[in-house]
């Protein structure tokens, strides 16, 4: 009984103490993974919600490099090396941003580790001298609206594909 008691009391000073400490997170953290054969490939990023607000020109600026998510910078790895378009990925880990455009966005493997994804004044900390593939892909627009920013890998047809979708874009980055 004096255990639990104990136990009672540390949960309720830690929720105390700890500001929203039990509240819903605003941009869950999430991995996303890829195997086939010897191929292995993961994405971690947080994932932000739409909640009613203009996402692409407005939380999302046109045009400005993003960090492709909230919170820390995205990161993606590969055990293989990949072709991105007319590039070479080399097999290792990069950091993922973007720059999206109402009909294009720029899909960027950046190979410094970032600990952040903004600095203190909310500018991407993406130093591009590390960029190692800069792809250009176009804009779908979907029908439904998808309410948290969602990456994954689509191989439907036989074509591996990155794909990001949030509001009502989804983009697809062809690797091989």
């Amino acid at each position: 009984m004096i255990l639990l008691l104990f136990v009672a009391i540390g949960v309720f000073l830690y929720a105390y103490f700890e500001k929203n400490a039990f509240s819903k997170v605003l941009s869950p953290k999430d991995t996303v993974e890829y195997k086939l054969n010897d191929l292995e490939l993961e994405v971690f990023y947080n994932r932000p919600s739409k909640r009613d607000r203009l996402v692409f020109g407005g939380l999302v600026p046109y045009n400005e490099v993003w960090r492709t998510g909230a919170n820390e910078a995205t990161t993606f790895k590969t055990n293989k090396t990949l072709n991105i378009g007319d590039s070479t990925l080399p097999a290792g880990k990069y950091t993922l941003w973007t720059i999206p455009n109402d009909s294009t966005w720029h899909v960027i493997f950046n190979k410094k580790q970032y600990k952040w994804g903004v600095d203190e004044t909310m500018q991407a900390m993406r130093d591009p001298a590390f960029d190692v593939v800069d792809l250009q892909v176009p804009v779908e627009k979907l029908n439904n609206s998808v309410e948290e920013f969602t990456i994954s890998f689509d191989n439907s047809t036989d074509n591996l594909a990155l794909t990001m979708a949030w509001d009502d874009v989804k983009i697809a980055v062809p690797l091989k």
